[in-house]
């Protein structure tokens, strides 16, 4: 952790922690695609596809063609997921972030710098759950440029905002992840954040297996 350092964001940031953002975002696209076609659910699926195509059609080509257009759907569907998760996050909190994690009380946004280059970021901010409101922080917007990661940088940024809790006196952090985003989960249950919700943002997501894991670090508990 010698050549970086944490440090709060400034408006000279704002591009890079955007397209930093946008890479890390994009980068899941081939592994949710593998993570579909690996399902045991899905495998039965296409087999029950396939089967179908066949009875109607008695072709095994466009049977073949039929079973090969949902492996298509799904890569699409991951593809489609993530585009619209960017947008979202960048026309919405990412479009001001000074107004959205440096003005309100207790939300705050940090850049990992290596010399002068911004290759890290995390936020942390009031969750959207009202229950959780007054006791929890959400860590949010972890992204890790890829060619500085495997160096401790997303350890050390997920301490950051643990710090930045405690020290505010609130009892847990609280974040959400995709169930592809490995390296994360690591980072994250080795620092003592532990699994409490699986959610999937729609049917077809639940149809595809697409889902994403929450978690909650109980600070009271670290001390």
């Amino acid at each position: 952790m010698g050549e970086y350092h944490i440090r709060t964001f400034e408006d000279r940031d704002y591009e890079a922690v955007r397209t930093i953002l946008s890479h890390g975002i994009h980068e899941h696209v081939p592994a949710g695609c593998w993570h579909i076609l690996r399902c045991p659910q899905n495998h039965l699926l296409l087999l029950a596809i396939f089967l179908m195509a066949y009875m109607i059609l008695a072709s095994l080509l466009f049977s073949c063609g039929v079973a090969a257009a949902f492996v298509v759907m799904g890569w699409m569907y991951m593809k489609g997921l993530c585009a619209a998760y960017v947008q979202a996050a960048l026309t919405r909190d990412m479009l001001d972030i000074r107004k959205t994690y440096l003005e309100p009380k207790d939300c705050c946004f940090w850049v990992a710098t290596s010399g002068e280059e911004v290759v890290g970021m995390v936020a942390a901010i009031h969750p959207e759950d009202p229950s959780q409101r007054g006791k929890a922080l959400e860590l949010k917007r972890m992204s890790v440029a890829k060619q500085h990661r495997g160096r401790g940088l997303s350890k050390a940024l997920t301490r950051t905002v643990i710090c930045f809790a405690q020290e505010r006196g609130y009892q847990e952090v609280v974040l959400g992840t995709s169930m592809v985003q490995y390296a994360a989960q690591r980072v994250y249950e080795g620092i003592g954040f532990h699994k409490v919700k699986v959610e999937y943002p729609s049917l077809l997501a639940k149809l595809l297996q697409v889902y994403f894991y929450y978690y909650r670090y109980e600070i009271a508990r670290s001390r």
